[in-house]
């Protein structure tokens, strides 16, 4: 496991992948997009928690309990201010520069809730 900067780091989707990726993933991708959103196309093996959730005092979901967070929206509006928030919250996360559209323009995967292609919504 490493830690992030806990500045106001941003990573490419080609840093994103890279940690997120692989057989053994240094950290979790987490969508804050909201739910239509998600189920229109997400990377796959992302974990989703919506920025509202979040800012409502949702708790992360045990799949990104306890581990280096890389956060995700369409655009990383959204993401930058859930990184910051759950640095806050005491996590070890930073966001991706251009989101989930910079992801799709990379050519990286996107999967709609079926699993099959998605679009960015």
């Amino acid at each position: 496991m490493f830690q992030f900067r806990k500045s106001a780091e941003r990573l490419s989707t080609d840093e994103a992948r890279s940690r997120t990726g692989g057989d053994k993933p240094e950290a979790v991708l987490l969508d804050v997009r909201e739910k239509p959103e998600w189920t229109a196309g997400h990377a796959p093996g992302a974990v989703h928690a919506p920025l509202t959730g979040l800012i409502a005092g949702a708790a992360l979901p045990s799949a990104a309990q306890g581990h280096p967070l890389v956060v995700i929206c369409r655009s990383g509006h959204r993401s930058q201010q859930a990184a910051k928030l759950l640095t806050e919250r005491g996590a070890d996360a930073v966001d991706v520069k251009g989101g989930m559209n910079a992801w799709a323009a990379a050519g990286f995967p996107v999967v709609d809730e079926r699993g099959n292609s998605g679009s960015i919504a």
